[in-house]
């Protein structure tokens, strides 16, 4: 890659949690194995793919990623990935969905497609929706692969079950977006101390039921911890979006740069 991202006065982020309720009793109705080939958005020239083996309540989850943005800050990009839910159930298009004619699908323009955050695949720790832009649990740089057990929450089961679970993951490439550093830094749709480019989704896919017994081999090479977590689920209601804040004052910058340029 000629081109990478350079991010000036990084905040730490968190997603806030909004209308957070206790966790309902889990069914176990989405068991199965269901995948998907994740599709470019916003022009990503980066690709991926999903495995969800369910079994009962719990969720083995084996996503791999590849060619996306690699850096920002001299270090490796954080990538946050979500199944998203209770919409239709299919992506975005980069023409169609585009309201506002920017050049970009903001994450909530591609929101009537997918739905809210039903669960959050992060590389460790916690699952729920408020989670959804936590970047310690992000995946890291361009490549990258996520193995691990969680648990799903009832509104993700019922999401797998009626065939509305979407996979996103978000944060665009400044050098392969094809809009202005002008438009990519505008204020994020999220959140107007973020960039639009760093919140918009790069690669989308609907989990469809399959008759793989077994999750993928090999894949992305990643940096990601992997972790066997069996923590609950809270819900979030995000009304058919999302809400970001940052923990700390900034704002971002995103520049491209050529290699070897400061």
């Amino acid at each position: 890659m000629n081109k990478t991202m350079r991010i000036l006065s990084v905040p730490t982020l968190a997603l806030g949690a909004l209308a957070m309720t206790a966790a309902p009793a889990l069914a176990d109705h989405a068991s199965g194995s269901y995948s998907s080939t994740l599709g470019q958005l916003n022009g990503t020239t980066g690709s991926g793919s999903v495995t969800v083996d369910v079994t009962g309540t719990a969720a083995a989850v084996n996503l791999q990623v590849s060619g996306l943005a690699e850096t920002f800050m001299d270090g490796p990009y954080p990538h946050v990935q979500h199944i998203h839910g209770k919409a239709a159930g299919e992506c975005p298009t980069d023409g169609s969905s585009d309201a506002n004619g920017d050049g970009i699908v903001s994450t909530t323009e591609g929101a009537p497609n997918y739905g809210e955050i039903v669960t959050t695949l992060g590389t460790s720790g916690a699952t729920g929706p408020e989670e959804g832009l936590n970047l310690e649990l992000a995946g890291m740089g361009g490549n990258y692969s996520i193995q691990r057990t969680i648990e799903l929450s009832q509104d993700a089961q019922d999401a797998i079950a009626a065939g509305t679970a979407v996979v996103v993951v978000h944060g665009l490439d400044p050098a392969t977006a094809g809009v202005s550093e002008e438009v990519f830094n505008s204020p994020s749709d999220l959140d107007p101390n973020l960039p639009l480019g760093a919140t918009s989704p790069a690669l989308c896919g609907p989990l469809v039921a399959s008759q793989m017994g077994a999750m993928p081999v090999g894949g992305a090479d990643t940096g990601a911890a992997l972790e066997q977590n069996g923590s609950s689920v809270a819900m979030l209601a995000l009304g058919g979006g999302l809400a970001l804040a940052a923990a700390a004052g900034g704002v971002y910058v995103v520049r491209r740069r050529t290699a070897g340029t400061a």
